[in-house]
């Protein structure tokens, strides 16, 4: 089955309460749709991986890229996107490296989302909508802040693109624009 929207966002809910957890979902899912229609690619695939790509994570962390394996051929998903969504684990929770353009942007922007949320959450605005790029670059260096982001990866990703960094974090800083007030980052804008 190659699930549809609602579908997935069905399945995410049945396995997730966490709000920020859904909110990062729904953000992860508007950068891959925004990246799907950049490169001319199918925009509802590449939402609905964005979409699951954390489905196990809040029911077992231990096994993340691994039990979400079992969830999705249980409901009847498609190797091709269990695959897909098993791949944003790379190098630290699953063996399973990105080789499709998809895989490759679910995980380079799987972390740096993180990282744009607490940079918009941090502005007087509290929002995604006006935050920019020298912002990000910033916060990038800053070790400390968004401590949890593991900025290896991000660069990592970068590379398996040939993206430059700047390219990546404003691209993905525009896909999460479309659902700012969807993934909690309207703020007072």
């Amino acid at each position: 089955m190659k699930p549809t929207r609602e579908q997935a966002y069905a399945l995410l809910i049945k396995y997730n309460t966490s709000q920020a957890l859904i909110h990062h979902a729904l953000a992860v899912e508007a950068v891959m749709r925004h990246y799907a229609a950049k490169f001319g690619e199918d925009v509802e695939k590449w939402g609905v991986i964005g979409l699951l790509h954390d489905l196990d994570y809040q029911l077992y962390p231990e096994q993340h890229c691994q039990k979400v394996v079992e969830l999705l051929k249980e409901e009847g998903v498609d190797d091709e996107y269990i695959r897909s969504i098993q791949s944003h684990g790379y190098g630290i929770c699953s063996d399973v490296e990105p080789v499709e353009k998809m895989e490759k942007i679910l995980y380079t922007i799987d972390e740096i989302t993180g990282l744009i949320n607490a940079c918009a959450i941090m502005r007087p605005s509290k929002s995604v909508l006006d935050l920019e790029l020298k912002s990000v670059k910033k916060k990038f260096k800053d070790r400390s802040f968004a401590a949890g982001v593991n900025r290896e990866v991000i660069q990592k990703g970068a590379e398996m693109l040939g993206m430059p960094l700047d390219e990546i974090i404003t691209e993905t800083i525009l896909g999460m624009r479309n659902a700012a007030e969807e993934i909690g980052l309207k703020g007072n804008l």
